[in-house]
């Protein structure tokens, strides 16, 4: 029996970052990255599941990219956690405005703009990849769009918690939910009709007793992956568009896809039109991750999880 990734103790290693920051908010970014290699060092070999969970998928990248990526060493595993701090540090920064300045390259921007000046709003499917906080920013500050984020556990709302206290104007709307229900639909479409966008993960099981997932091919063997997304859509009767904002280098990098104009799933074949819109969106993850191999931030067991 796996561990289910929401009972892998990330919300301690995000609690920790409030240290990290007021180091960061005092001595610049080096002392931070000074103190939180030995933080790191002590979490990755105090944590078995996430440092295998990490280990497990630089390998499969490692083979899927014919050895371009990083090995599936412990250094790497030590690397692949330090580019998670550095994530949850540029999450905040990003309100601050400290990454104003950092370039800012978008791959499918007019996809996205061609669904806001239709008028109505729709699904956006984001990944466990790089830093979100960019895309939040971006859409709400220079182009008023209204974003309503699922989340599945406490993690994601220590996460904002720290976010508010850190920055008070940035406005978030969570709505935690473990399965959809007919009010929450209900009000999701309201929103949707409104033109705002609903944002939810697209690479995580549910939390649930007997979570619905469908296995799809991602890095050379089939991984179960959520169909709550595509089904959210259905319901809701919008556009589906997978987003992803990852750090490349010296600068951000946006990809837009737009998956389906409209979401139907035809009774006689359900499963396999879930399928055939959820091998996009792996295709997308693994393009994503072969980018930039060292930030998506899975840290529990991906491939063995049901």
């Amino acid at each position: 029996m796996t561990s289910h990734w929401a009972s892998v103790g990330e919300a301690g290693f995000v609690g920790g970052i409030r240290l990290l920051v007021g180091i960061y908010k005092r001595f610049g970014r080096w002392p931070f990255r000074l103190v939180l290699y030995p933080i790191l060092s002590w979490y990755v070999l105090s944590h078995r599941i996430a440092r295998t969970a990490s280990r497990d998928y630089l390998q499969r990248l490692h083979l899927a990219s014919g050895g371009r990526t990083p090995a599936p060493g412990l250094a790497n595993v030590l690397r692949h956690f330090a580019a998670f701090g550095e994530t949850v540090l540029d999450k905040l920064l990003v309100w601050r405005g400290d990454l104003d300045d950092t370039p800012v390259r978008r791959d499918g921007a007019a996809t996205m703009q061609a669904v806001i000046d239709a008028g109505r709003g729709g699904v956006i499917m984001t990944a466990h990849i790089g830093n979100f906080e960019m895309l939040r920013k971006l859409g709400e500050t220079r182009r008023n769009i209204r974003l309503n984020i699922l989340v599945h556990t406490k993690h994601a709302e220590r996460f904002n918690r720290l976010l508010r206290e850190t920055h008070p104007e940035a406005h978030i709307r969570l709505i935690q939910v473990t399965e959809i229900s007919a009010a929450t639909a209900v009000m999701l479409a309201e929103r949707v009709d409104a033109g705002e966008f609903v944002v939810i993960a697209g690479d995580r099981v549910p939390v649930s007793q007997q979570p619905d997932t469908i296995d799809i091919p991602f890095l050379g063997a089939p991984a179960p992956f959520p169909v709550g997304p595509y089904v959210l859509a259905a319901i809701l009767k919008c556009p589906l568009v997978a987003l992803v904002a990852s750090r490349q280098a010296d600068h951000f990098h946006i990809t837009v896809r737009l998956l389906a104009e409209r979401v139907v799933l035809p009774r006689a074949d359900r499963r396999g039109a879930i399928a055939a819109l959820a091998a996009g969106y792996a295709a997308l993850l693994e393009a994503e991750c072969l980018a930039a191999p060292l930030q998506w931030f899975n840290f529990y067991p991906f491939w063995s999880e049901r």
